[in-house]
């Protein structure tokens, strides 16, 4: 039996999460505010096992309270679980860097309350929750940092897993297809991190030729070869206390594989022409749409440099497995596009039926520039088929990525089938709606009940 601290305003979301929890056995406590909620864990007379914490509340937001307790009781914090009404990529990727256990959008279903509390007990009874956490985390204006956009739950878990990555300076290797964003990823993870005061510098290992890529990433002294006319310093050294991020490493050339290997274990490169080492003090994140255990098995990849840098793997969904992220994308692209050139545009509904029926084999990357192009080339203020009709001569199977996706609907079950377009469905309109229910409801078709129903179903908010 767990003892359990739930902080909402929300009375009647509270209510109900309390009702549960003590119908699942557990003991429960009630806050309504950030500031009550610290004061409860300072004067808990049964040592608490776990909170929920609401993300705005009024006072102290959730964040805040969570930063509170990381001061309070550094390397021991409590085991935290954030609820939002509506996740987006900063708020999840903040409460996990802070230090949270999970990140979970209202409402949340009995079963999954059930496990998430077994996971809870069973991680503090082997002291998995301990340990360093990173400095207060600020949100910036969304305009001024890079973000991985999405709301599919697949995309989720990524934002979770760069927000536990960003706690610590462990080397993580980003894996996925052209397109999919794993330098805006990168970027994020830096941004999320204590180093972000610092530079963060990404160098493409497949756009140098492979005889410049070692003064490249490790500088030159002059004279160095023909050419070298001064001193340079290279990425290392230009992102000593930041990071580096190695794009496209698995293109690197195998002499390259070892030096960098060396540097690695080192952490001190020697300039092309030097033989003086300097020492230096990076994150390095590696990121490659290979197969490098693939390329071990042939010889073109050093299986030890693999180790190194395989410590954190985080992988990059394409965008034909994150259904229910491909017309938000779109929306926030023709928003992006209308604001640069002071002209409203929307989206009509055959042009967002071709969107979704469309496989993307360029992901992210390709989405933005069909936006673009349509937006820019429209006649009218809404986007039509016609507008993305050259979609439908493009290749659909580069990267193998298989049907569209409304066809994809025919390979599963009626059930699954039903459940994952009503997910893309309600997602959408509730994205539109700025989270408001009930026009979600109109755009819909629905009656508020209806949508509310909907929603505990899926699990959404």
């Amino acid at each position: 039996m767990a003892h359990i601290l739930v902080v909402d305003d929300d009375d009647g979301f509270r209510e109900g999460l309390v009702e549960t929890l003590v119908d699942l056995g557990h003991t429960v406590e009630e806050a309504i505010t950030g500031e009550e909620a610290l004061e409860k864990v300072g004067s808990s007379r049964e040592p608490l096992t776990c909170m929920f914490l609401d993300f705005r509340l009024p006072g102290m937001d959730g964040l805040a309270v969570l930063e509170a307790l990381q001061r309070s009781t550094p390397g021991t914090a409590l085991p935290v679980v954030m609820l939002t009404g509506f996740a987006s990529s900063d708020n999840t990727i903040g409460a996990m860097t802070l230090g949270a256990f999970d990140h979970l959008t209202k409402p949340v279903g009995r079963q999954a309350i059930q496990s998430l509390i077994e996971r809870i007990v069973s991680s503090t009874e082997t002291g998995e929750t301990s340990g360093e956490r990173l400095p207060p985390f600020s949100v910036e204006p969304e305009s001024a940092k890079p973000r991985l956009l999405g709301v599919s739950e697949t995309l989720r878990e990524v934002q979770k897993q760069i927000g536990r990555a960003a706690s610590s300076d462990s080397t993580v290797l980003l894996h996925g297809e052209t397109g999919t964003g794993k330098e805006v990823a990168a970027r994020v993870l830096h941004d999320a991190s204590r180093r972000r005061s610092k530079p963060f510098i990404a160098v493409n290992c497949a756009a140098i030729p492979a005889d410049l890529l070692e003064s490249e990433l490790f500088g030159h002294v002059k004279g160095a070869f023909t050419g070298a006319s001064a001193d340079r310093a290279g990425c290392f050294a230009s992102a000593d206390g930041g990071t580096l991020l190695l794009d496209e490493v698995g293109d690197m050339p195998l002499p390259m594989q070892a030096k960098l290997l060396r540097v690695i274990q080192e952490r001190q490169i020697t300039p092309v022409g030097s033989n003086r080492a300097i020492r230096v003090d990076i994150r390095l994140v590696a990121a490659t749409h290979r197969n490098l255990k693939a390329m071990v098995e042939t010889g073109a990849f050093r299986e030890d440099l693999l180790y190194r840098l395989n410590i954190i793997p985080i992988e990059l969904p394409p965008l034909r497995e994150r259904l229910a992220d491909i017309l938000p994308l779109a929306e926030h692209f023709l928003a992006e596009a209308s604001a640069r050139r002071s002209r409203d545009m929307r989206l009509s509904a055959p042009a967002q039926r071709l969107l979704l029926n469309y496989s993307w084999p360029g992901n992210v990357r390709e989405l933005r520039n069909a936006i673009e192009r349509a937006g820019a080339l429209a006649p009218g203020p809404s986007i039509t088929a016609e507008d993305l009709a050259f979609l439908s001569s493009q290749p659909q199977d580069d990267q193998g990525g298989g049907p569209p996706a409304a066809a994809r609907y025919l390979e599963m079950s009626l059930p699954d089938a039903v459940e994952s377009l009503e997910r893309a469905m309600v997602t959408h309109a509730l994205t539109l709606a700025g989270n408001n229910r009930a026009d979600a409801a109109r755009r819909l078709g629905i009656s508020r009940q209806t949508l509310y129903a909907k929603l505990a179903a899926l699990k959404l908010e």
